[in-house]
């Protein structure tokens, strides 16, 4: 999936950029409002663009005003600190699909983004799943033999990264970017609190996650755990 994303504050995009590659998102950057408008008129297929309102030489919504009046209808998602009604009524007016306001979560993110190019494409919800653990993209939830699990942020934005490559090892420091986002206050190890209460709360079920030496941490079925292991 690639994505524009449009951000005028170096440290911030650098954050997103990194953020996103770690979950298969391609992104090309635009810290000014003419960047972006040089890159989307070479014709590049954008799944999305991630629109910042402050930017140093126009206004986010003559981007997006711009954009639309070229016919050209790439969902947008506009990052805003300014969450007034106003402002989101004359965005979604100049044709924004989504508002997310700073600060947020780098899984809100990227579940948004993810939805957006669902509906432009005229795709279901995403339904994620390993062993008898699924996550539903609609109602953003997780379910463990078809019960409900009861989880903290931090341990659904643990999960989520981990189930997104089930089956393949996900690099601690990746891990702990995604639970901590921009938390430069928590330790090296708070990453492992998060999944011994998750490995609990998975006990006893088909679905587990393992320590991969060197490499991370992976959520892998059970099942097939038993195969390798035979």
């Amino acid at each position: 999936m690639r994505i524009l994303l449009v951000e005028d504050e170096a440290e911030m995009a650098a954050w997103l950029q990194r953020a996103l590659k770690q979950s298969g998102f391609v992104s090309d950057h635009a810290p000014d409002a003419r960047t972006a408008e040089a890159l989307l008129g070479v014709g590049t297929a954008y799944d999305a663009v991630v629109l910042d309102l402050g930017l140093p030489d126009k206004h986010g919504f003559a981007v997006l005003s711009g954009l639309r009046d070229a016919g050209n209808a790439v969902p947008v998602l506009v990052l805003t600190a300014q969450g007034s009604l106003p402002d989101r009524v004359r965005g979604l007016n100049l044709g924004a699909d989504d508002f997310l306001a700073k600060p947020f979560a780098i899984e809100e993110l990227e579940a948004r983004l993810l939805a957006l190019v669902r509906r432009s494409h005229g795709r279901q919800h995403a339904r994620l799943q390993c062993a008898s653990l699924a996550y539903d993209g609609e109602n953003h939830a997780f379910t463990l033999a078809g019960e409900l699990l009861q989880l903290t942020p931090r341990e659904q934005a643990a999960l989520t990264a981990l189930l997104m490559r089930a089956g393949s090892p996900v690099g601690k420091s990746q891990l702990s970017d995604k639970v901590f986002p921009q938390d430069s206050s928590v330790g090296p190890d708070a990453i492992e609190l998060v999944l011994h209460r998750l490995r609990r709360k998975l006990a006893g079920s088909d679905v587990s996650i393992v320590t991969v030496r060197g490499l991370g941490y992976m959520m892998e079925n059970a099942g097939h755990a038993a195969e390798r292991a035979g």
